[in-house]
């Protein structure tokens, strides 16, 4: 079968959502009301750490598809303010959410156990306020989720060919900025992190046969599979990963933004930004090319994200081996796109409706496990008990 990036239709049921006169859609997204409503009408399960687990009303699978948030809404009413990142979770939030991935993704390969028939993954997308609210294509929601997502690989194998040129694909790794020019220092500087666990591995590896993703991604094994996830040191490799990206993007952006900046206060790993970035000539002469292009290209200038953006995410490849990757992020892309999987939203009630009893039962099942392992209260909808 050929090998390329798919385009898959998605169909679900409109959203019955009333934005108030005067609001831009993705304005109220950000609001308490939006939120509250996703609770009421999608919420699976909360606790105490304001970790709510929910449907995803518009999804990216109607196979398995949910998501947890640390919903901040109503502690942290100015949606720039909130968290955005596992980094900025407190500890006894993170261990909770940690463990609920956990269960996520055992539950998945459970339901799911072969890759000929399901595609499976678990991601992070940043969410930070590096835009105007009113900005197009600005992420919705600015707080912390993760994705769970199983794609039926039947559906991805039928699916048209997605144009490799979408530039939501190209962003997703191989014609990205930093592994067009700095590939060499960006995988030096995350060999130099102490990770002793997690595995590196080559493209041929951690590539899909049916999509040919990711591309020019760095990308590590995790040994062990999903009983490695049941170790705490394993996410705390997995934020290794999240701190060596963020001190990676901001040390190239300070030093496109300001000629020989210092090392920022905030690096997590001064050293090894140090003795591998700031005396490297493919680092900074990049860094020079985009300042010129900034300094002449207001448009180009505007379009940068300033602030770190990535999307990080837990995928199982075609050896049925979970993976690691992490990529930076651009605006309007969604984390499918790292693999290959570009989702077209249709609104088709009817269509859904007939998906929907299949996935509520999934949803359910796995909420389960999440109560029984005292990680959360279970909610009540119109959907479900």
């Amino acid at each position: 079968m050929k090998t390329g990036p798919r385009e898959l239709i998605t169909p679900f049921r409109p959203i019955p959502l009333e934005v108030p006169e005067g609001m831009k859609p993705n304005e109220f997204f950000n609001s308490t009301e939006n939120l509250q409503d996703l609770s009421l009408n999608n919420g699976l399960l909360t606790n105490p750490e304001n970790l709510l687990l929910y449907r995803k009303a518009l999804g990216h699978s109607n196979e398995f598809d949910c998501s947890i948030i640390f919903n901040s809404s109503k502690c942290i009413l100015n949606p720039l303010g909130r968290p955005v990142r596992r980094t900025q979770l407190p500890l006894p939030t993170k261990n909770s959410w940690n463990r609920m991935n956990q269960i996520m993704i055992e539950y998945m390969l459970e339901k799911y156990p072969d890759p000929e028939d399901a595609l499976i993954l678990a991601g992070e997308a940043s969410l930070d306020a590096t835009w105007p609210l009113t900005a197009p294509g600005v992420p919705s929601i600015r707080m912390l989720h993760n994705h769970f997502i199983v794609f039926n690989m039947d559906d991805l194998r039928q699916a048209e060919f997605a144009d490799p040129d979408n530039p939501n694909l190209t962003d997703g790794g191989q014609h990205s900025l930093f592994h067009a020019n700095m590939r060499t220092v960006y995988r030096r500087f995350f060999a130099s992190l102490d990770l002793k666990i997690l595995k590196p591995v080559h493209d041929d590896d951690s590539q899909l046969s049916l999509t040919g993703y990711p591309q020019g991604l760095p990308c590590w094994e995790i040994p062990g599979g999903s009983d490695t996830l049941k170790n705490p040191h394993f996410w705390k490799e997995y934020d290794l990963i999240l701190k060596g990206f963020l001190d990676f993007y901001r040390t190239f952006y300070t030093q496109v933004s300001t000629r020989n900046a210092p090392i920022a206060n905030e690096a997590y790993f001064p050293d090894q930004i140090e003795n591998h970035l700031l005396f490297d000539n493919d680092f900074l002469a990049t860094a020079k090319k985009l300042r010129d292009m900034c300094i002449k290209d207001a448009k180009y200038a505007n379009a940068i994200r300033w602030q770190p953006a990535f999307k990080q995410l837990i995928y199982r490849n075609d050896q049925n081996k979970l993976i690691v990757t992490i990529s930076q992020n651009s605006i309007g892309n969604a984390i499918t796109e790292l693999l290959g999987v570009v989702v077209k939203r249709s609104p088709d009630a009817e269509a859904y409706e007939k998906t929907e009893p299949a996935l509520i039962e999934k949803l359910l099942d796995v909420r389960q496990r999440l109560i029984d392992a005292d990680l959360g209260d279970p909610i009540k909808t119109a959907y479900w008990d």
